[in-house]
């Protein structure tokens, strides 16, 4: 006997875009930029400390050690963008806690070498802040999405990180990262010295190019 009920049509499953993966690229962005900035201003730094007259025993091996932190950003940032997963291990961010109580320190007990590098520590302080908190909120969200991977396979193709986002967050990044590093490099000493824009090659006297 046919049963004439109307059948209900197959239920499709409902496919929830989580915007997790969305974010962890944005982050990803802004910790990069942030390592970028933060090794720059290190390296002005260092710079202040090895262009001071007599810098001392103290000031070479501060000037050494802001060099080599620097350089270990900037190596650090290239390496983390470039891998599509979480870099940094606790050791790293024992570095990075360390880094942050030296900037707070140097600002708080300032010495005749570095009174006048306040801003450019404070500088590089809210940056390697902004490291640590990046980091920190992408290994609390990676547990997330690792336990979200079973559900990619059902998700649509399109349901990646839309690239008009990942613009805006990208330029919202720069200039937040921009922002900050830019006034401390300008208030090292490689900055005070640095040739204003417009001035390059006004070698006569009032400004006007010599033939």
């Amino acid at each position: 006997m046919v049963s004439l009920r109307p059948t209900a049509p197959p239920a499709h499953p409902v496919t929830v875009q989580s915007t997790a993966p969305q974010a962890d690229s944005s982050v990803r962005l802004v910790t990069g930029f942030a390592g970028f900035g933060a090794g720059s201003v290190n390296l002005a730094i260092s710079s202040s400390f090895l262009a001071a007259g007599s810098p001392g025993p103290a000031g070479l091996l501060a000037g050494v050690a802001a060099g080599l932190w620097g350089a270990a950003l900037l190596a650090g940032a290239v390496a983390f963008l470039a891998k599509d997963r979480l870099a940094g291990n606790r050791w790293a961010r024992y570095a990075l806690a360390g880094a942050a109580a030296a900037h707070l320190a140097a600002i708080a007990f300032p010495t005749s070498t570095t009174s006048g590098l306040s801003l450019t520590q404070l500088s590089a302080l809210l940056l390697t802040l902004m490291i640590i908190a990046s980091l920190g909120w992408l290994q609390r969200h990676s547990g997330q999405q690792d336990s979200a991977q079973q559900d990619s396979a059902r998700q649509p193709a399109g349901a990646g990180m839309r690239p008009r986002r990942l613009l805006l967050a990208a330029f919202a990044g720069a200039v937040l990262v921009a922002g900050i590093t830019t006034p401390g490099l300008a208030a090292s000493t490689a900055g005070q010295y640095a040739v204003p824009h417009g001035e390059h090659g006004n070698l006569a006297p009032g400004g006007h190019h010599q033939r």
